[in-house]
């Protein structure tokens, strides 16, 4: 059973940062692709970030590039999203999810491919 618990959610001022975790168990980091996604109120899911391969392979929404960063700690099995820089339009409920073991996806990840999905955690900027 994969279960992903997002954590690092808050609120934080214009211009702060916050690092989001996300901690997964029965799965394994670093070994598929997954990503980050975020939900502003009545806006579709976006895709943030997506990683593969332990960060072979990372691309960012053009929205972030230069002021998010996603890492991987396959030790932890953990993944992280630094997020500095932060804007108003970067309030949202952000999850992490993941491709199923097979699935290789690159790009800026799209909801669809991702099969499992953590609960979220959220983050206000004002």
């Amino acid at each position: 059973h994969v279960q992903l618990v997002e954590s690092g959610g808050g609120s934080v001022q214009t211009g702060g940062s916050l690092r989001l975790s996300c901690a997964a168990s029965g799965y394994t980091i670093g070994t598929g692709c997954m990503g980050w996604f975020r939900q502003a109120p009545g806006k579709e899911r976006e895709g943030v970030v997506g990683i593969c391969l332990g960060g072979r392979s990372t691309t960012y929404a053009d929205s972030v590039k230069g002021r998010f960063t996603v890492s991987q700690d396959s030790a932890k099995n953990m993944m992280y999203l630094q997020m500095n820089s932060l804007r108003s339009d970067d309030t949202a409920m952000y999850y992490c999810a993941a491709q199923r073991p097979g699935y290789y996806t690159t790009g800026v990840p799209v909801e669809a491919v991702f099969h499992y999905w953590g609960q979220g955690t959220q983050v206000t900027v004002s």
